[in-house]
Formats: structure tokens, sequence, C-alpha cells
């Protein structure tokens, strides 16, 4: 008698991409105001750009402007252009990317490591300089490039309607109160924003932006100096936040020193920004479930020097 062979339960790279863990922030809870964020750094390229990257790649696919033989061309701060890379090795495409050259080593060397080619771009002009240069490397061959343009395509902020949201919206069982998010492209709080106001009215969206023009917040924008992305609608905030660049550092310390989380700088704006929002609520005696977003890990930040003070 032959044995029979055991089923083998099998699934792909980007499979694994969302359903992230929504946790706890115990030292950003205040009285009857609880945090809450959700764990992007879970997904497999490690932000939650795998979303709206994996998004963009397949309506590229679907519409037919992303073929074999065109080059996944785009401006990125690092984290879209880490998940275009691992999403693009997976499926066979070439990658091409500019970025600022002050990103962190840590980015670029895993940027190089799935292979993308890089441009690096002025590092006084940010991603806006990023964004002029990638145009212009398009616009003298079009038809060499796939260029999905994370700024403007509504693939972007769609992904975060169709799962992010959702995702919340089952975590905290419909209790969640207050959404709160940092702007990069806009397109996470873009999308969860409009889905949560579909589907819960009731909650206050609440953006989060850079305190002033120059800022090391990497990946976000100060909107009122930067170029805008075409997705950004300003009236989507019930409000709005401003954090300044030393204290998203402290906060990368604090959830490291106490809550075990290494967080990027980004994501520990957004719980300094969700702490504030609890904070301000527990100070008039209201209740709520305010949930934000780990949009990465720190790892890709070890080199800052922030770390040792």
């Amino acid at each position: 008698m032959s044995a029979v062979a055991p089923a083998v339960l099998s699934t792909s790279l980007t499979d694994r991409i969302g359903n992230t863990a929504l946790l706890e922030i115990r030292s950003a809870s205040r009285g009857d105001v609880r945090v809450f964020a959700k764990a992007e750094f879970l997904n497999p390229g490690g932000s939650v750009k795998d979303r709206p990257a994996l998004n963009m790649i397949r309506r590229g696919e679907e519409t037919g402007d992303f073929q074999p033989g065109k080059i996944l061309l785009d401006s990125t701060s690092g984290n879209t252009g880490i998940a275009y890379a691992m999403i693009c090795a997976a499926k066979g495409y070439k990658v091409k990317l500019c970025l600022p050259a002050n990103a962190s080593p840590e980015r670029k060397q895993i940027l190089k490591a799935y292979g993308a080619e890089l441009v690096l771009t002025d590092p006084g002009e940010g991603s806006d300089g990023a964004i002029r240069v990638c145009k212009k490397i398009y616009e003298q061959s079009p038809d060499a490039y796939f260029y999905p343009d994370q700024y403007s395509n509504d693939a972007n902020w769609e992904a975060h309607y169709h799962s992010t949201a959702p995702e919340i919206v089952e975590q905290t069982g419909g209790a969640i109160t207050h959404f709160v998010a940092i702007l990069g492209t806009s397109g996470t709080f873009i999308g969860v924003s409009r889905r949560l106001k579909r589907d819960l009215p009731g909650v206050q969206c609440i953006s989060v932006k850079p305190a002033t023009p120059f800022h090391g917040l990497e990946g976000t924008k100060h909107m009122p100096t930067a170029i805008k992305p075409r997705i950004y609608d300003p009236g989507v905030a019930d409000d709005n936040l401003w954090i300044e660049t030393e204290d998203a550092y402290d906060m990368c310390r604090r959830t490291a020193r106490q809550e075990g989380l290494l967080l990027g700088i980004s994501a520990a704006a957004n719980v300094l920004a969700a702490s504030r929002v609890a904070e301000a609520l527990a100070t008039r005696g209201e209740s709520g479930t305010v949930v934000t977003i780990l949009c990465d890990g720190g790892q890709k930040y070890l080199s800052e020097p922030f770390w040792n003070d």
C-alpha cells in the first residue's frame, strides 16, 4: 500500500499583503480612551505601501499599461519603491526608481537587493525633486515605462478603501471613533477616511502633517509648501495635527523602550498624534477608540543618530 502524500497548503507572496494585526498602544491610551494601531510593518515588504503598490501594479496589468518588457518607473521616498521592487521581482518585471539621495542607507540597500535601478535626486528638494526627475525620464521614453505615479493614481487610495478600512472596522467591531494618519501621497488617509465616512459616518478623521517645510519625517509632505498629490483632498479631514520632527524621534525611542515596538519615524509620528487625540478626549471626560497606522518598522532607520539620545 502506498502512502498518501499530504496536501500542500501554499500561497503566493502577494497573498500575504494585508490583514495585519491591530495592536493596542498602551502608553498612548488614556482613561476610557484606547489607542490602537495597524501593524503594517508585518506586510512582506515591511510597510503599508505594499497595499497600494500591489493595487497599482494589478491595475496596470488589467488595463494593459503594464506589460512584459516594460520597466516600472516611479518616484519614491523608499517604502513604495521597496514594495514595487519586491512585487516586480516576484512577477519578473524590472524597476527604476527616483528617490532623494538622503533616503536612509537601509532603504537604498534593500532596493538594490531586490534589483531595482536607483536614480538618486537632490536631497534638498525632497520627494518633490524626485517627482520632477521621474517625470522627465518618463517624458523622454514613454513607451519604455509603466509609470503608475503613486501621487496621482486612484488605485493608491482605493487599496485602503477596499482593504485597510474594512479590516479596521472588523477588528474594532465598529467601535472606532477617531482615525489618525500622516500624509505623504495621502493614499492611506484618503482611502481609509472615505470608507469610514461611508460606513461609520460619526468617525472623526484627523490628518497628520510635518510642522515645517524642512523636516525629517521621511516619506511625508508639508502640504502647504509641497507639490500636492492629485489624489489628496483636504476636505476629507475633520481636523489636522502638526508634528515636529524631534517629537517623532522621541516617540520612536519611547515605543521601542515602553511597548517593544521598533517603529519608523512616520509611524512614531502617528502614535504621537493619536496619543494627543486620546489626551484631549480624556481631558474632556470622553471615551473613544482611536486607530492609527504603523507605516513601517524602525529597521530601515537604525543608522539615524537619534536612537542614541
